[in-house]
């Protein structure tokens, strides 16, 4: 194998494989815009038309990251990850471990609490205009209340959690000057 191949060869087992980032990214992606309209609708008058009109946004971009971890979360454990050319320290190996758990448990949690809030109190469930997805709960006030309140405070950790995560593979990045990040890219 020639130096160049092998090079080749070795930078690329030291990413994510090429379904992977673009998951990773397309997720980034669905997720920031729905937590910036969902924040956004928040400031909005309850039954206005552009509040209607954004959260219907917000639903369908919710309802696709939960299509999307459904592929991407099988896909993650069956190729695990990359290796390291030098491995982080024990802190930050923990740190990423913890921070990426709750990355993906909050992954299925906010959209399933934000469909059940949805279905519960006898609301829409539209996929941007194309279709409705089918409402499989009964009408429920309590439970959409107490799914409404999940979904509430999950987004103030989600907001949490991904302004982690994005500050932490900058530092990575800019300061660390270690491939965390280009391990994604």
């Amino acid at each position: 194998m020639s130096a160049i191949t092998e090079a080749s060869s070795d930078a690329s087992t030291l990413r994510y494989r090429p379904s992977q980032r673009i998951l990773h990214w397309i997720m980034a992606i669905v997720i920031i815009s729905a937590l910036g309209i969902g924040l956004y609708c928040s400031y909005l008058e309850p039954g206005s038309a552009l509040r209607r009109g954004l959260l219907d946004v917000h639903k369908s971009l919710g309802m696709t990251a939960l299509v999307l971890i459904v592929i991407r979360l099988p896909l993650r454990l069956s190729l695990g990850e990359p290796s390291y050319r030098q491995p982080l320290g024990t802190l930050n190996h923990y740190a990423a471990r913890g921070v990426h758990i709750l990355l993906y448990a909050l992954m299925i949690l906010m959209p399933l609490a934000g469909y059940t809030t949805s279905a519960a109190s006898g609301r829409d469930l539209p996929w941007f205009g194309l279709f409705e997805w089918p409402n499989l709960l009964p009408f429920d006030k309590p439970l959409a209340r107490a799914a409404a309140g999940i979904h509430e405070y999950g987004a103030y950790c989600l907001y949490a959690i991904v302004s982690l995560h994005i500050l932490a593979a900058l530092w990575h990045h800019f300061f660390q000057k270690d491939e965390v990040l280009r391990r994604m890219l």
